[in-house]
């Protein structure tokens, strides 16, 4: 695989426009199972063909029970300065239902440990409106976060997904149906919290201290060119291009092995681009930039778009401020909704 993983970077070396990295991110599943000399010769081939710009963020998913202590001494001499750990919740009855690796034990001390080996810039995943949670747990939740001061925090309404255990315990009424009630409430009591220690909401499902925003998502966010390496992989142009990587693991190694991509590419339509520029910046805090989508759109389009948005404006759903077109914090929650009112179909 990761023999695969250099080929690919060599063959895909000339699509990114800047050659000056200020995002490497490893995710998409458990990269913490492989070594750190393992993480280190696939940044010492991404460095054959880029440069890293001198403030870069390398990121690194991580499993708490993978973070022990020789890992993250051998992590040291890696060019990784930021660790998003895969938590979920600090409470053992949650781990157990999102059939977890770790506990909560090591949900705990995996983030002191790497704080004791110099990991400052720490991300952590929280789930809310679990079935088996409360308010009340989810208030220990957050409070647990802020004593062990951790600056990143992406958090996610528990979701049933057909084909995993969650599901198949819902449909057999072992575990009760998240309430979506209840998850909003959680939610918006996260949202004040958090800010109250300090957080900036900068999307919906995102909350950091000052200087610890993720540069890689807001890249994301902000419809900048990105280059996904690996089975299942995603890239951008930042135009009209996207790409995706098989998800098989075998045909993705034996096609780069013998020397060929292992991608599929879709041209996105005028509607596609305008769809999710829409969806996208409604659920930050920078919205829409009106500009950009003039620069960009036709004449058809962004009447479409001026016309959509006439009543929700009228009832403050939506917020026009500096030519960005926002969503009111309170509405976040709603955020997906609001946004695909808007999309043209």
């Amino acid at each position: 695989m990761i023999a695969a993983i250099k080929n690919e970077i060599r063959l895909r070396k000339d699509e990114l426009q800047n050659k000056n990295l200020k995002s490497l991110y490893f995710g998409g599943g458990t990269p913490s199972i492989l070594s750190a000399d393992e993480i280190n010769s696939l940044i010492d081939e991404v460095l054959k063909y880029f440069s890293f710009d001198k403030e870069i963020e390398v990121t690194l998913e991580a499993n708490p029970d993978d973070l022990d202590k020789s890992f993250l001494k051998a992590l040291l001499s890696s060019p990784v300065n930021r660790l998003s750990v895969g938590t979920q919740s600090f409470f053992e009855e949650d781990l157990k239902l999102m059939n977890r690796a770790h506990n909560a034990s090591q949900a705990e001390s995996s983030i002191k440990r790497a704080q004791d080996f110099g990991f400052e810039n720490l991300s952590i995943d929280l789930i809310y409106g679990s079935p088996t949670s409360s308010l009340e747990v989810w208030k220990r939740n957050l409070s647990k976060t802020i004593d062990l001061e951790i600056p990143h925090i992406s958090s996610y309404a528990l979701t049933v997904e057909p084909k995993t255990a969650l599901g198949n315990w819902v449909a057999k009424g072992k575990v009760a149906t998240p309430k979506e009630e209840e998850q909003n409430h959680e939610f918006y009591y996260m949202k004040d919290f958090l800010k109250e220690n300090g957080f900036e909401h900068y999307e919906v499902s995102n909350f950091a201290k000052p200087g610890f925003h993720s540069k890689h998502n807001s890249a994301y966010w902000k419809y900048q060119e990105y280059l996904g390496i690996g089975p299942s992989a995603h890239s951008y142009n930042g135009n009209d291009v996207r790409s995706w990587n098989i998800a098989n693991n075998q045909q993705y190694i034996k096609k780069l092995n013998s020397g060929l991509l292992a991608a599929e590419t879709e041209i996105l339509s005028q509607k596609d681009q305008f769809n999710e520029m829409i969806m996208i910046g409604l659920r930050t805090m920078w919205g829409v930039n009106i500009y950009h989508l003039k620069q960009k759109f036709s004449d058809d389009i962004l009447y479409h778009f001026h016309k959509e948005i006439q009543h929700k404006l009228a009832e403050g759903i939506l917020i026009i401020e500096d030519d960005h077109l926002k969503i009111p914090e309170k509405h976040w929650f709603m955020a997906d909704g609001i946004a695909s009112d808007l999309f043209l179909i």
